[in-house]
């Protein structure tokens, strides 16, 4: 299989991978192509671009289809289950984005702290952080530079100020930097703390998880890396990867689940989420890597995200130095759930 990708950007890119750019100005449309071997005969044209391209899960790649983008042997691919024969060449060809212009946008914020150097939220569930294909706006970046009047650029054009992320539909406390000098002290920090090296910073999360884990504490220690067939998820399973290191103990014992706390040795991509499930307990209400129980399944739905809250961040300050710890408190969808879970142990236990 021969692959022309449009990132060389890396040392770990494979040997056989060529870069072909379309210059437009200083941005590039990327441009790739597979040469189908032996291993891909009678495979869908959609998996296999999916699964050869790292950066394009499948509905994107079926979306490419549908606008014209991706051509077998010089012709139009018409389905995307079209299957493939020995030598057949696929070209796909990924457009710029539209570009974003971010604007302000008077978006309510719950401040923690703020100096002029930084600012720490508690970020609700649901808010996105910044702007991406399918969230042009309405972002905490949005907020961000409503609020903070010189944001603007610092960091970053689409990203300023941010030095590190929630997930969309995990809450919890979160900091931003406010300078240039902030940003680069902050950012060097994540950046250690990602790859487990020691110092101040620490990050404790709160989930709950179903089932329960099998013991009362716990150290998940793994390798990191994405999911083979699933551009989206990340797992612990692939056997590659980068290191992860997870520590974690039950607060509370539920009725087929557990109220959990999570301390990030590293900080991976979904992290807590992978090593919960992957371990064969993972959070409550998870879409991309839960499986609820059929007795929980309500209280899930009702909840509408996974449960996770990031509930602790100790820092050094990017500029004095100062030791700082800021905390935020279960928020009302999650500490609904606990109650919903404790009524229902009460209801057992009463029988």
């Amino acid at each position: 299989m021969r692959v022309t990708d449009g990132d060389d950007s890396t040392a770990d890119d494979a040997d056989d991978e060529i870069v072909e750019v379309i210059e437009r100005g200083v941005l590039a449309a990327e441009r790739h192509r597979i040469e189908v071997d032996a291993t891909q005969v009678g495979e869908r044209v959609d998996a296999v671009i999916a699964g050869t391209v790292a950066t394009l899960s499948r509905a994107v790649v079926q979306r490419l289809i549908e606008d014209g983008h991706v051509t077998l042997n010089a012709q139009p691919v018409k389905k995307p289950g079209q299957r493939l024969k020995t030598g057949d060449a696929i070209d796909v060809t990924v457009p710029l984005p539209e570009p974003i212009a971010l604007e302000p946008e008077d978006i309510p914020l719950e401040i923690v702290f703020e100096d002029p150097d930084m600012v720490v939220i508690d970020k609700p569930a649901g808010l996105v952080v910044h702007p991406a294909a399918g969230h042009p706006r309405g972002t905490l970046v949005n907020a961000l530079l409503f609020h903070c009047k010189d944001l603007g650029g610092i960091g970053g054009a689409l990203r300023p100020g941010i030095v590190h992320r929630l997930d969309k539909d995990t809450s919890g406390v979160m900091v931003v930097a406010k300078t240039s000098r902030a940003h680069a002290a902050l950012s060097a920090a994540f950046a250690a703390k990602s790859r487990g090296e020691a110092g101040v910073m620490a990050r404790e999360y709160l989930g709950i998880s179903a089932p329960s884990p099998p013991a009362e504490i716990g150290t998940l220690r793994t390798l990191h890396g994405r999911h083979p067939t699933d551009r989206k998820r990340f797992s612990s399973k692939v056997g590659s990867g980068k290191p992860a290191v997870t520590h974690w103990r039950v607060v509370e014992a539920l009725p087929g689940a557990a109220l959990v706390r999570f301390r990030l040795e590293t900080g991976r991509t979904h992290q807590i989420r992978v090593h919960a499930a992957d371990h064969g307990w993972p959070l409550l209400g998870d879409p991309l890597y839960g499986r609820t129980p059929r007795e929980l399944a309500k209280v899930a739905e009702t909840l509408g995200r996974q449960a996770l809250h990031a509930a602790v961040l100790e820092l050094e300050h990017p500029i004095t130095g100062a030791h700082l710890r800021f905390a935020s408190p279960i928020p009302a969808d999650l500490q609904a759930t606990l109650d919903t879970l404790r009524a229902l142990r009460a209801t057992r236990s009463s029988t």
